[in-house]
């Protein structure tokens, strides 16, 4: 506030010098210097017309009328010889006047018209950004009003008009333009955040998930190769799922929704009060598939590393399904980056690794977890490995990685 009325007094300040500037470069007029010079140019043109008269004979008393002319040249004179001045305004009876007028006017006039509580409101917005964006980033606080949505933007605005470079201020933006429907502004806040900050995973979901509202296919396999990267994560938010099973849902591709709800159900567990509602989904789906059609095959594993396991950075999680008789051979498999432990994986039957095979062809198997160190999937000296214990197909399964070849 305080740069505004720096400029509203410089504003105020410029005009008045334009009100008082005419009267500080107002020069004094000369009268009497100005009337001897109009008599005598009056004087010397009078002489130059009885000249020409008297030498066309029109006149007969040349010198009578050349007396009459000084003789009224000299009345015109004041008698002490010296010109009688005017009464004048002292300056400072129209300076001060004029200054005190055009300040009260500049500022009555913005007070009527101007946009003073906006500029306010503005202002105080803009102090509550920190407040604001900490409401709509808790996902267990109360929803913002459209008002508290409103001042949010404006203060997300003015601050990226400064800030370009903020990530996170591009990411609040384009969560509040989903929260709205504003698919195109919701876009175009989520690249700004992904070009400055691609690596980061609620950023990416954040543009995913604006990319799936778009109308545009080329934005919806966008949004596909975007999911796939964080579904491949060594942890995966919940939305990720949600969002995967939206997308196949209307792509009329039930199954794959059915199978994403699934894992979402395996996530939260029935006590959730999401449970039911992702029951209803399953139930949707499967009405569509049709009611003889058996939902599609999951395995969720857990897996955990054991008291003294400490995998290298750049070595791989390798997760494989085999039959329950343990044979070598794995039916499913799926290869990750280490990441951190405890994590889960879901593996389908686009994890199939035998021709004529299929995950949902078991009725019983066993999981087996390796972290491979050198990138050889052959090569097993020296790998950590764990093993489950027999499950059913749609059961969650747990591996211990605890022992060393």
């Amino acid at each position: 506030m305080t740069l505004f009325w720096v400029a509203t007094i410089v504003l105020a300040a410029f005009g008045v010098l334009m009100v008082v500037w005419p009267m500080l470069n107002k020069k004094a007029n000369d009268d009497e210097a100005l009337r001897d010079e109009l008599n005598k140019a009056f004087y010397k043109d009078r002489l130059s017309e009885l000249k020409e008269e008297a030498d066309e004979g029109l006149v007969d008393d040349q010198e009578d009328l050349i007396d009459d002319l000084k003789q009224s040249l000299l009345d015109d004179i004041p008698a002490d010889g010296k010109q009688e001045k005017s009464a004048s305004i002292s300056p400072a009876m129209i300076f001060v006047p004029s200054v005190i007028v055009t300040i009260v006017l500049s500022y009555a006039l913005y007070y009527k018209f101007g946009a003073y509580d906006d500029i306010t409101h503005w202002h105080e917005v803009s102090a509550e950004l920190p407040a604001l964006s900490k409401k709509l980033m808790d996902p267990n606080g109360v929803e913002l009003t459209d008002e508290e949505m409103q001042d949010l933007t404006l203060a997300l605005r003015t601050r990226l008009h400064y800030q370009k470079d903020d990530s996170t201020g591009w990411l609040l933006l384009g969560r509040i333009a989903l929260a709205n429907r504003d698919v195109e502004t919701a876009i175009g806040a989520m690249k700004k955040a992904y070009r400055l900050e691609s690596d980061d995973d609620d950023i990416k979901l954040g543009y995913a998930q604006a990319l799936m509202m778009s109308q545009d296919e080329v934005d919806q396999n966008r949004a596909r190769i975007l999911l796939s990267e964080l579904v491949n994560q060594d942890y995966v938010d919940l939305r990720v799922f949600s969002l995967l099973a939206f997308d196949a849902f209307e792509r009329k591709d039930f199954a794959a929704a059915i199978r994403y709800w699934g894992v979402m159900q395996q996530m939260i567990g029935p006590q959730d009060s999401r449970y039911e509602m992702l029951s209803r989904s399953i139930q949707s789906a499967r009405q569509q598939m049709g009611d003889d059609v058996a939902s599609p095959a999951t395995v969720t594993v857990t897996v955990e590393l054991g008291e003294g396991v400490n995998p290298p950075e750049n070595a791989f999680l390798i997760v494989s399904v085999h039959s329950a008789d343990g044979a070598p051979m794995p039916v499913a498999a799926a290869r990750y980056p280490v990441g951190s432990f405890p994590r889960s994986v879901l593996l389908d039957d686009g994890n199939s690794m035998m021709q004529g095979r299929k995950l949902s062809d078991l009725k019983e198997f066993m999981v087996r977890a390796r972290i491979d160190s050198d990138g050889d999937v052959a090569s097993k000296s020296g790998d950590w490995y764990g093993n489950s214990d027999v499950a059913e197909i749609g059961s969650a399964v747990e591996v211990v990685i605890d022992k060393q070849y």
